[in-house]
């Protein structure tokens, strides 16, 4: 019976695996990989090739996403130096070799400390010259402010790191979120960013360095990214698997159950819904948290984004466009349930019927 016969070959593939120790469901890799076989043989349909992995490129090169701020002429620079208000240290701090080469985040604590000094010192000068540079000073600096913003967040080197896509896929993970503290630190950046954005710059910056060092320490973004890709791929495979066996003869002869189909059906609750599905959710609040905090992190900054990063934002980050990913995979998702439904239909085994 054929019922029997993938009974008699699924009991020793499962002994053999327990005496190897090995668990091909603890890795993303290997779950799908072994999802497609096993799927193939349940279904006694030849197994199809995964293909390449959708496209995927991590963001274009840091010359090409840092924006030039203007400078204020030297002479100006060197003429407030020498004026009695906090603004001269400030100045004097930029005019010294470590300040001609600011990382981007310096540079923008930099500006935001010019602005509140030059404000603070306005009230002070009686010189009308003066008075009409340093508030030429201030405009200047203000309306530049979004392009040091810019830099000090996607100009970044850190920025690289956490989208880096030779680390592997994202982790398998039964419980907890891997990127809790990363969620956590782009709530609280995309709140100082739009207080930014608003010339509000009553807002503190000491967090930027410990963010930019998790950025460098974790790599969660690029392997939420592969994993999406992994999974487009899978599923697709899938769908195609379970295609073929849908325009063979029924699975249940007059909707009837059989052995056959409980060996199916018990496939798809052991491992597409008890090990697949939960990492298919897993990268997808991944996609809604991690992802979506990176995506406002850019979209809030549309207005100096530079043409050669929009691409990248829209197939990597966004979620509403034709050319994301992430549509990818939900389409994916959408079709790979659909054949699922209409193969266990055929026994009257319809989930959620």
């Amino acid at each position: 019976m054929p019922g029997r016969r993938w009974f008699v070959w699924l009991v020793p593939g499962i002994c053999s695996l327990a005496l190897a120790g090995c668990n091909p469901f603890s890795d993303a890799e290997s779950m799908t990989d072994e999802y497609l076989a096993r799927l193939a043989r349940v279904l006694e349909t030849a197994q199809v090739a995964e293909g390449k992995l959708p496209e995927a490129s991590i963001p274009p090169r840091r010359r090409e996403r840092t924006l030039a701020l203007p400078e204020l002429d030297l002479g100006m620079l060197d003429f407030l130096s020498l004026y009695g208000c906090e603004l001269q240290y400030v100045v004097g701090e930029r005019n010294s070799v470590m300040g001609k080469v600011m990382q981007p985040i310096n540079q923008l604590r930099y500006e935001v400390r010019f602005i509140r000094a030059a404000e603070a010192c306005l009230p002070e000068v009686d010189d009308e010259g003066l008075t009409d540079a340093l508030e030429a000073a201030i405009e200047s600096k203000r309306a530049s402010l979004p392009l040091a913003v810019w830099n000090a967040t996607w100009g970044t080197e850190e920025i690289e790191r956490q989208f880096t896509l030779s680390k592997g896929y994202y982790p398998v993970s039964e419980t907890g979120n891997p990127a809790s503290d990363l969620v956590r630190d782009l709530a609280r950046l995309n709140l100082q960013v739009d207080s930014l954005l608003s010339q509000n710059l009553d807002v503190s910056l000491d967090n930027l360095g410990e963010i930019h060092q998790r950025w460098q320490a974790d790599v969660l973004a690029g392997q939420a990214i592969n994993s999406a890709r992994l999974l487009i791929s899978t599923l697709n495979a899938g769908s195609r698997i379970l295609q073929a066996r849908l325009e063979e003869q029924p699975l249940c002869l007059n909707g009837r159950p059989n052995n056959q189909s409980d060996i199916v059906q018990s496939f798809f609750f052991s491992i597409y819904i008890g090990k697949i599905q939960p990492y298919m959710s897993q990268v997808s609040r991944a996609r809604d948290s991690l992802i979506e905090g990176f995506a406002e992190l850019a979209r809030h900054q549309t207005t100096v984004m530079p043409a050669s990063f929009m691409p990248w934002y829209q197939r990597h980050l966004a979620a509403d466009v034709d050319s994301s990913l992430w549509q990818q995979l939900d389409q994916a998702i959408d079709r790979h349930t659909r054949h699922w439904q209409d193969l266990l239909a055929q026994c009257g085994l319809r989930p959620g019927a």
